[in-house]
């Protein structure tokens, strides 16, 4: 029969591991590339909307360089629709 320590150990091994995989996963999510050390910082392109038109497209309005661009996203694909200057106005807090 297996014994009472060896159990013991087993169980805390398990535990060790499973704390060193999920510290793992958080370490590689808040050190990825390309992305500040835990602040939040500004970005060149915005996402302003997007609808949905079907299970693999979709219209979206990005905003990038004072422009707000309208794409339609699909499949292995991103065409351009339309261009506008983007509005230089805020909305008022609710």
């Amino acid at each position: 029969m297996i014994g009472g320590y060896y159990l013991l150990q087993l169980f805390l091994m398990m535990v060790l591991v499973g704390g060193m995989a999920v510290l793992s996963l958080w370490l590689y999510k808040k050190l990825q590339p390309g992305l500040s050390f835990g602040a939040t910082r500004e970005r060149a392109v915005r996402i302003v909307d997007a609808v949905p038109m079907g299970p693999m497209s979709r219209l979206a309005v990005v905003e990038f360089g004072g422009k707000r661009i309208l794409i339609a996203v699909s499949r292995g694909r991103v065409d351009t629709i339309a261009e506008c200057p983007a509005p230089n106005f805020a909305l008022p807090d609710e």
